[in-house]
Formats: C-alpha cells, structure tokens, sequence
C-alpha cells in the first residue's frame, strides 16, 4: 500500500505517459501515425515539461524528430478546449527551446513544426478523426484567423482507427487493458477489476513486459485514473444539481482517499476545471480543512 500511495504522489503520470517513456515505443507511434520508417531511436529527442504544470496545461509525451516538434495526449473524456491547452504548452517548450537565443535580433530563428495529436479512449462517442481548431473558441467568427492552431483528435476505441493500431501493436494493446479495465469494473470492485485485467494481459502477452516490471505503478494509477474518470462524469452529468463547488469537493475527497499533498490536489483543481492558480487557492483554502478525516 505505501508503494501504491508513493505512486499516486506522482500524480501528473498516467499509464499512457508510463508506457510511452520508452523512446522505442514512442518512435513506433510516431512511424504509424506518420507512415515513415525511422528506426533508431536516440534520433528522437523527448522534451515533455517533467517539472511542472504551466497555466492548468500538462503534456503527455513530447519530443523532437526531424524537426518536427511532436505534443501527444491520451483523454479519457473530450476536451474542446485542446488548442488553447495546447498553445499555451507549446509556447512554454519554444521559450524553454530557444532560451539561449535572442528573438529580437536581426536574424530570423527558425523553429520546429509542431504538431499536436490526442488519443481519445473515452465512452462517450466521438468521430474515428476530427480536427479541433483555436478558432473554434474565438468570441466571434472571422473568415482568415491571424492566429490559429489545430489538434488532431484520433478515437482509438474498439473498431476505430483500425489501420493505425495493426501499424502500432503497443497502442492496440493499450486500447485493449483500458477496455477490459473498464468492462471488469462493471462486474465487480475497481481493484478486483483491475488485478484481473493485469493479470489476464500478462497470460496472453499483452504489454506483459510492461506489466510485470511496473506491476504495482500499473495498478495504482489504473485504480486513481479509473476513479477520477468515474468522479468527474458524475460531477459533468450532475452539474446543475451539484453545482461547481459540490463537484470541487468531491475532486478534494478523491485526491485525499489516495493521499495527494495539499499542493498536487490543487493542481488537480487546475487542471479539471480550468481554475486560475488564485481560484484554485481560494476553493483549497474553503474545501481542504472540510475534507479532512476526523
């Protein structure tokens, strides 16, 4: 148990995130999504921001390749929001890229392409493809957006995406343990549920290398990521009746049944209802002591 609740302390990672840490399996979804065929991976340079979260934004996995400068998210729920997360993330990695050079001088800086993919697992039905655009949430419409920024949103559910998951068994496999993981837990406790699916997968060979090296890592974070998943589409399908701070609370409770620090719950409240680091002080200050075990 106490590894369990040193995992939850790390909080900002996800299973997604854990798998992808290998540049190995990193640059085969980069092959698949791109149909190339780079097959050394120190030519892959990972540059996702570790230390914090800036302005509500965390970044799963991002990384340098042929000038190209990749941001991918795995999301369990749909967020429309992705291009404005997205814009502030990659504005932070350039400033972070180029902090050694002087963007006033004379001399044009040339900068990596960015691209920026989500993988949505989510139950809610969403397109097998679909483009969400910065000028989606422009205030009002113009025809040629001076700014503009476009996240690629893949549903890699079962029967979507088909092509792309036989191109990268590792994802196919991913999709695989998060569907069982969700198709247990309707039958019996989430960490029954979540032992099972471990250990079925480890039989048949399904991320079993993974799985065996990173058991207990695996399972704790299966069981907070499931929870949380559960949590706030409750709150999102009882907003009005539970209204925005009820919804707050209850984030407070999950984060403090796994043992989160004051600070990391939140930077959960961040991150889940786009609170300014002010508000989210401010909700902390009313709800945390409320919260506490007596």
């Amino acid at each position: 148990m106490a590894e369990q609740l040193s995992v939850m302390r790390k909080y900002k990672d996800t299973i997604f995130r854990m798998l992808y840490k290998d540049k190995k399996e990193l640059l085969q979804l980069y092959n698949a999504l791109n149909e190339t065929f780079y097959d050394n991976p120190d030519d892959l340079e990972v540059y996702t921001l570790e230390s914090a979260i800036f302005m509500n934004v965390k970044n799963d996995v991002s990384f340098l390749l042929d000038s190209t400068l990749n941001l991918y998210e795995q999301q369990s729920s749909f967020n429309p929001n992705m291009p404005l997360r997205d814009l502030i993330y990659v504005a932070r990695q350039l400033e972070k890229y180029f902090r050694n050079e002087s963007i006033y001088s004379s001399k044009l800086i040339k900068i990596p392409v960015p691209r920026f993919v989500v993988f949505y697992t989510g139950t809610k039905d969403q397109p097998e493809r679909q483009i969400l655009k910065l000028s989606d949430a422009f205030q009002k419409e113009v025809t040629v957006p001076e700014l503009e920024l476009k996240v690629l949103m893949l549903n890699i559910n079962s029967g979507k995406n088909k092509e792309l998951l036989e191109k990268c068994r590792t994802l196919k496999k991913y999709c695989i343990y998060v569907d069982r993981v969700r198709r247990y837990a309707k039958e019996m406790r989430i960490d029954e549920a979540v032992k099972r699916t471990v250990n079925k997968c480890i039989q048949e060979g399904i991320l079993a290398e993974f799985l065996l090296t990173q058991k207990a890592e695996v399972m704790a974070m299966s069981i907070f990521e499931y929870n949380e998943e559960i949590e706030l589409k409750k709150i999102r399908e009882d907003e009005f009746e539970l209204g925005r701070e009820a919804g707050i609370g209850v984030l407070i409770d999950i984060c403090m049944e796994f043992k989160l620090s004051r600070q990391e719950t939140m930077m959960k409240l961040m991150e889940k209802f786009s609170l300014s680091q002010q508000n989210a002080e401010e909700y902390m200050e009313r709800f945390w002591k409320a919260y506490q075990p007596k």
